[in-house]
């Protein structure tokens, strides 16, 4: 047992910890005062255990977090967002050295070669210093106590035992996430076959071809980081690109812009298919598909990812407390983090999707409250979502159809406008696309808003560019408030640049007209 509790811990110490307890199972013990009665134990120390119990020290209760890692936050930084977001970023560098190759000072066609490999091990080599500064932070700044690289055991609502310990509670708060579907097809546990998390761990040649099984956004977005690493990339999905359940509200011409911009960059989309088979002698050779029409294709390939969603790690927590489980493994909670037992919550990823980092921070945050005798609710059925391709692609509210069943006045504001030829207009040009918009104007990007033309509220925004994805949050908070965001407040803006300040410069040109139409 490493007992951290007296000691003052630095970051480069907290790394270098990390790594020499990463592979063994001896605990790691941050705990102020022995023999109290915590008001909340927090099984899972990703986001949602993390910032629940620090909300709930905050408030002036007593928290302590376990976790089988030997750090804080969860899979996020050590597999799956933050490579994420690495990847993207390679992306979206590679596909624009590759579509502007020969102009200017870009470098000619073939001349750009990548490694995979490379980008993986840098990401390996520095992941464990985000944890560091989660594992300090929450112990010297935060106060929190926590039980790291030792696996918890609820007896029941108000007794957890781990590293050989027995802590009583008021209340217990599950937080053990999920990981990836199985692919239950024939030869879905071949050499070759990764996702997100073994991607990162064990992966150990570069591949040359890859059949991406599953059309969710971890499709899209590391089939976009694949092919522009070079990887010829195909991805087959049963429903049309962008319209799985888990990505709600994704406007119709956002989705075409962005589903053949990805075409454009060479990714094969075979949408309505069926993957019948991965055949290989030892390792992946190739994916056997039925296609739309009825066709049985087979694909050539030295690299399967599996992108078909995660599945809540329910069954302890089943096994444990008898908590409702729900048909997708979800534990079945209210709006306050409630399960069906009493005294017992559960967050995150736990709860099903959307498997988002706000919601599971906020999830946390919200069962932290209800245990220090708030009311409060928590209702994340809508919120705004992103995904990365060659770019940023953001949405919050309303598509334009759903807006027309809705109200009988829909106003548009789109760039490029509605029966434009992208190729014609370099707009919008933005932070990160000028060059595209000048040499290739078609991958300027795209924007629309959607609004009420009787009450003048926006009641939905949609993005492709760079430079505006942070912004949404904000437009998600103004388009919920009881008043509102109508056209004539975002008019009112003072804009700093073109994006999104774009959606600005598009209001500010209407709103003066007392009967809006589009632009």
């Amino acid at each position: 047992m490493l007992d951290v509790t007296e000691r003052d811990v630095s970051l480069t110490e907290w790394v270098e910890l990390i790594a020499e307890y990463e592979h063994n199972d001896i605990p790691i013990i941050n705990i102020k005062e022995d023999g109290v009665t915590y008001d909340a134990i927090f099984v899972g120390g990703g986001a949602g255990g993390r910032f629940g119990g620090s909300y709930l020290t905050a408030m002036g209760g007593k928290a302590l977090i376990i976790d089988a890692w030997p750090f804080l936050g969860g899979s996020c930084p050590h597999q799956a967002c933050v490579p994420h977001h690495l990847f993207s970023e390679a992306a979206a560098l590679l596909e624009r050295e590759r579509r502007l190759a020969g102009k200017l000072w870009f470098r000619q066609p073939g001349e750009l070669k990548v490694s995979m490999l490379e980008l993986i091990e840098a990401f390996r080599n520095l992941r464990n210093s985000a944890h560091a500064v989660m594992n300090f932070q929450t112990k010297s700044q935060l106060g929190v106590d926590y039980v790291l690289n030792a696996k918890a055991t609820v007896i029941d609502p108000y007794t957890v035992e781990v590293a050989g310990r027995t802590f009583h509670t008021r209340n217990v708060v599950l937080g053990m996430g999920a990981h990836q579907r199985p692919l239950h097809l024939p030869g879905g546990d071949l050499p070759g076959v990764y996702d997100y998390a073994t991607l990162v761990e064990d992966l150990d040649y570069e591949p040359t071809r890859c059949v991406i099984i599953g059309g969710s956004k971890v499709a899209v977005e590391y089939g976009s980081f694949f092919q522009a690493a070079g990887v010829q990339t195909t991805i087959l999905t049963r429903s049309p690109l962008l319209t799985t359940k888990s990505l709600h509200h994704v406007d119709e011409d956002l989705r075409r812009y962005v589903v053949d911009n990805m075409r454009t960059s060479g990714i094969q989309i075979l949408e309505g298919s069926t993957p019948i088979a991965i055949n290989g002698d030892g390792k992946v050779e190739e994916v056997v598909v039925k296609t739309a029409e009825g066709d049985t294709v087979r694909i050539p390939c030295d690299f399967v990812y599996n992108g078909t969603g995660e599945k809540p790690l329910s069954d302890l927590a089943s096994q444990w407390l008898g908590v409702k489980v729900g048909a997708r493994d979800e534990v079945v909670v209210d709006s306050r983090m409630r399960t069906s037992v009493d005294n017992v919550y559960a967050i995150g990823d736990l709860i099903g999707g959307p498997m988002e980092m706000f919601k599971a921070r906020k999830c946390g945050m919200t069962a932290a409250r209800n245990i220090m005798g708030q009311d409060y609710e928590f209702d994340f059925s809508e919120y705004p979502d992103f995904l990365h391709t060659t770019f940023e692609v953001t949405w919050v509210g309303l598509t334009e159809d759903e807006a027309r069943e809705k109200y009988p006045n829909v106003v548009t504001l789109q760039m490029p406008p509605k029966g434009i030829d992208p190729s014609t207009i370099c707009l919008p040009a933005s932070d990160g696309t000028m060059l595209y918009a000048f040499l290739r104007p078609e991958d300027s990007g795209f924007q629309k808003a959607v609004i009420d033309g009787d009450t003048r509220r926006i009641v939905g925004v949609h993005h492709v560019g760079y430079g505006a994805k942070d912004a949404f949050q904000y437009l998600d908070y103004l388009m919920s408030r009881p008043e509102g965001l109508t056209v004539d407040d975002m008019a009112e803006m003072n804009e700093l640049f073109l994006n999104p300040e774009h959606f600005i410069q598009l209001s500010r040109l209407r709103a003066g007209s007392p009967n809006l139409v589009d632009l």
